[in-house]
């Protein structure tokens, strides 16, 4: 790995030059721009703070993306696990989520060094999408509060959303209006100028601005401190078993969301800059970058979609590129910090309140259900309405459960259909060998057989009447497992006991292999297997 690592490093930086820095250089910074206000939003929004945020943006942008599986990857905190954060946040404090960070990062570096980085692969894509949107609903609702200056209780969105019909809503007016006048900018913000100048910064700018000018009375970031390591970061010395045996379950749902959207980043983006992405090494970077980042005062982080995209659009050439981002966030916390502590939280929320709604997949959802594909739907909202009652972890599971239980019905629906033979079409005119055909059946079989399809097989091999002689044509059968296989043995074995001969035709490799061992060849006999129905006929006239 670490060969390879330093290969690739090679071949990532032969013949850079100063045109190749120029255009780092301005991605890095762009992408500076676009990541500033997010990296505060994240940080509150994920029960932490604003430093912590921008923190965690600067060490995952340094460590990750230079240790990185591609070239173009900018990690740092995200929406998505903000939505995990604040439950760990509420049950277990800050000290919680940088041991889960921690535990999380050791998952997520065994999970390299492993090789497991292909098992996301085999998530469907309509899962990720709902877990998306799920994760976005959990961030849209969890900043209600600094979205309309409120304070509400309790340990998750849906819980928070409940207190406010218990406990009433008394919202500040004036945060209302700072919230949706961020929305306002960053919805009408013109594209063209959103790649050089991002519509949230523009955003925070004004309001800002407007809040030195008139001091409104709304909730403000506070305080940024001008240090690398926050004064609230992980104590490992007061670590206890009950706290790591309590945090395993967050542990896991954090490394899995970091698995996920980091590869899914990485898959996307790499397409994009037309370079693949070797995911167990990403995996690497993430669990390492997430090992450190709780010694500093960072929460969990993960590669970040909307900031490797404008990286790539920037011009982005090197891995440079994220350490550059990572300069200039350093740059703003000591120079600007005065300035962002002034930033109201009704406007990080507005911030989040755009995010949340363009993570949806919007193209993605609108094409399953325009399409109508009931399994793609079912895996959608299963996994989007468990994400927000349950977590990430449980959401996934149910919407792979859901996957797997669709497809087995999918394809337990094998095709079956018994026909006499047609002597017209093999050009027999003998009286003698028209009446042997006539006592002659053909069952085309077609999918896969097992246990979900062996039962309506087996009824229909036995109900087949008026015959000596049935060729099983199973050229469109690509398995079998041992149940069929065995449901063929006893199946068999009760036509030979009624006088009916049973041939076979047809059949690939890999299922005549089980149907071997399962005895099924012997008690046919080998001779008893043809090419094709026609020889199988021919060879009984």
């Amino acid at each position: 790995m670490f060969r390879k690592y330093f290969n690739d490093m090679r071949n990532e930086f032969q013949g850079y030059n100063a045109k190749k820095f120029s255009k780092d250089l301005m991605a890095g910074l762009t992408v500076t721009a676009v990541a500033l206000p997010l990296a505060l939003a994240f940080g509150v929004s994920s029960g932490a703070d604003a430093a912590a945020g921008l923190i965690t943006a600067i060490i995952a942008g340094l460590v990750i993306g230079l240790l990185s599986g591609g070239s173009y990857q900018i990690s740092g905190p995200t929406g998505a696990m903000t939505a995990i954060l604040i439950a760990v946040v509420m049950k277990f404090g800050m000290q919680g989520v940088f041991l889960a960070g921690l535990l999380s990062g050791v998952i997520l570096l065994i999970a390299g060094v492993l090789k497991i980085g292909k098992l996301v692969s085999f998530i469907p894509s309509a899962v990720i999408t709902g877990f998306t949107s799920g994760i976005a609903i959990i961030i849209a609702l969890g900043q209600i509060d600094n979205f309309f200056g409120v304070t509400s209780k309790g340990e998750n969105a849906i819980q928070k959303v409940a207190s406010y019909f218990k406990n009433g809503f008394d919202m500040n007016i004036w945060a209302v209006v700072i919230a949706v006048g961020v929305v306002l900018v960053m919805a009408f913000f013109p594209k063209k100028w959103n790649a050089k100048f991002p519509s949230s910064l523009v955003a925070i700018i004004l309001v800002v601005i407007v809040n030195s000018i008139f001091n409104l009375p709304v909730a403000v970031v506070g305080d940024i401190p001008k240090t690398l390591f926050l004064e609230n970061r992980l104590n490992i010395f007061n670590i206890s078993y009950e706290q790591i045996s309590g945090l395993i379950v967050p542990a896991i749902s954090i490394a899995a969301l970091g698995m996920i959207e980091s590869l899914l980043c990485g898959a996307s983006a790499g397409r994009m800059k037309n370079e693949k992405l070797d995911a167990d090494r990403e995996l690497v970077a993430q669990g390492i970058g997430n090992i450190l980042l709780p010694f500093f005062g960072g929460v969990p982080a993960t590669a970040a979609i909307a900031r490797t995209s404008v990286a790539i659009k920037s011009g982005q050439e090197t891995r440079l590129t994220s350490i550059i981002h990572s300069i200039g966030l350093l740059a703003s916390m000591f120079l600007l910090g005065g300035v962002m502590s002034k930033i109201p939280l009704s406007a990080l929320a507005g911030i989040l309140m755009v995010t949340a709604y363009r993570m949806n997949e919007w193209k993605s959802i609108g094409y399953i259900f325009k399409n109508k594909f009931k399994s793609s739907i079912a895996q959608f909202l299963v996994t989007m309405v468990a994400t927000v009652v349950f977590d990430l972890t449980i959401a996934i599971l149910l919407g792979v459960l859901i996957s797997v239980l669709l497809f087995v019905v999918r394809i337990a629906n094998v095709q079956i259909e018994t026909t006499e033979v047609d002597y017209d079409k093999l050009d027999i005119a003998d009286a003698n060998q028209k009446l042997k055909l006539h006592k002659m059946k053909v069952t085309y079989i077609t999918g896969p057989l097992f246990f979900g399809s062996v039962e309506r097989l087996e009824n229909e091999i036995v109900n087949v009447v008026d015959c000596n002689t049935i060729i099983l044509s199973m050229r469109g059968v690509p398995m079998i497992d041992a149940g069929a296989a065995h449901m063929f043995l006893e199946t068999i074995e009760q036509l030979q006991q009624e006088n009916i001969t049973v041939l076979f035709s047809g059949l690939n490799d890999v299922p005549k292999e089980v149907l071997d061992r399962a005895g099924v060849v012997d008690l046919v006999g080998e001779e008893n297997f043809y090419w094709d129905a026609k020889q199988a006929i021919e060879s009984r006239l």
